[in-house]
Order: C-alpha cells, then structure tokens, then sequence
C-alpha cells in the first residue's frame, strides 16, 4: 500500500469519527431547543423573544444531523472508492511488473491492451477520489456555515434572555450550551476538511 493510498483510509477513517462526535453534539443542541422551549413557556411574555429562538435552533440541529447524516454516506462511499483505488493500482502495478518481465517473449503485446485498460480503471477511480473529495468539502462547508448561524443565534438568546427576569439564568444556561456546541462543532468540521484538502489537489 503506498503512501497516497494509507493517507486517503487515515483521512475517511479520521472523518467519519469526527463526524460520529458532530453528530451527538447536534442532538445535544437539539435537545437544548426542547428545554429552551419548554423554560421559554413557562416564562411567558418575559421569554416572549426567546419562543422564536428556540424554533430556529431546533431547526438547525434538524438539518446539521440531516447534513452530517449525508455526509457520513458520502464517506463510506469515498472508502468504498479508496478501496477500489488501492485494488486498482496494485492490478496495474502488477501488469506493468509482467510486461517489463515478458521483455521481448513471442506474446508479451498482448499484455500491452490489458496493461493500458488496468491504468485507465486506476486514473477513472483517482479522478472519482477527486470529484467524491470535492463533493464532501461542499457539505462539509453548509454545516460550517450551521455552526456559524448557531454561534449568532445563541448570542441573539442572550440578549433575548437578559429580558427574562427570574428565568434568566435558565436560557442564559442554554445559549451557552448551543454556542459551545457550535464552537465545538466548527472545530471538527474544520479538521476533517483540512484532512480533505489534501486531497483536493494531489
């Protein structure tokens, strides 16, 4: 197995636990929306700016986990690919060994069709890597970009949560949670897109 080859299994490998741990994390926040709506009742017209809120980061927990969900698919598959990668090369690499070996041999042109259709599989699984690499980098950024709405929404909370007299250290608590996780999120997500990156270009 060569280098390229162990880089691309340590990248999916390093992505799909990554995206294991932004999973939970967004259920967590979804779970956070649950109690925010719930204290946010409670508090009535003292929580009135906050009842939104709380629908908007249920909703982008829904489509964080709906988005990483996806994601995952597209890694297993870019493994899958990786996977077929390696197979293909080392069937190419073994063909190209037998017809150095066949030097001058009466048949030795005849490994010459089967030599080229081995190079043409393992450059058409290179250039799938590529187009799968950057397809992932795609959704990779739309939940950054989550993350990065999560961080503004939970700062709007506490400002909407200042408002909410003895309720206030309840949603407080809350907005916290959802820009902790967000913040936590975005890291992750950097690290598999910087795993990813290297990809892009090789």
């Amino acid at each position: 197995m060569n280098n390229q080859t162990k880089a691309q299994f340590i990248a999916v490998a390093s992505i799909t636990s990554e995206l294991s741990a932004v999973m939970v994390i967004a259920k967590e926040i979804s779970l956070a929306a649950a109690n925010a709506k719930a204290i946010a009742f409670r508090a009535g017209d003292k929580a009135k700016g906050f009842q939104p809120i709380t629908d908007f980061i249920n909703e982008l927990a829904k489509e964080t986990i709906e988005r990483v969900d996806t994601i995952n698919k597209l890694a297993i598959l870019l493994y899958q690919v990786t996977v077929t990668e390696f197979r293909k090369t080392l069937s190419f690499h073994r063909f190209e060994l037998v017809v150095k070996m066949s030097g001058s041999a009466v048949y030795a042109d005849s490994m010459l069709g089967p030599l080229e259709e081995a190079k043409n599989e393992m450059m058409d699984c290179r250039r799938q890597f590529k187009r799968d690499v950057a397809l992932l980098l795609a959704q990779l950024e739309a939940v950054m970009h989550h993350a990065r709405a999560a961080r503004v929404i939970a700062a709007n909370s506490r400002i909407e949560a200042s408002q909410a007299g003895e309720y206030l250290q309840s949603l407080q608590t809350v907005a916290e949670s959802v820009d902790n996780a967000a913040h936590t999120i975005h890291d992750n997500v950097q690290r598999c897109r910087m795993a990813l990156s290297l990809f892009r270009n090789s």
